[in-house]
């Protein structure tokens, strides 16, 4: 049998390759987690406008096209 004597603790799958994924897994979340939050704040501050949905229901149809009318818009 071959004798390894080319391990080392710190290559690439030892605990290099342990921090590279842990340090990659959190900026991830930290990324994901600051984008979270910059939606949520857009969103709270561009409410949707109800009127032209309850202004005019009567006329909506059940497939038509024209039925864009009638979608959430921006209120500012």
């Amino acid at each position: 049998m071959a004798e390894n004597t080319n391990r080392s603790v710190f290559a690439l799958n030892g605990v290099t390759g342990m921090l590279i994924a842990t340090v990659l897994l959190l900026s991830i979340l930290v990324g994901l987690t600051v984008w979270g939050i910059s939606v949520q704040q857009t969103s709270a501050t561009n409410p949707y406008d109800p009127t032209p949905i309850t202004s005019n229901l009567d006329n909506v149809k059940e497939i038509s096209k024209a039925n864009a009318q009638f979608a959430f818009k921006d209120a500012k």
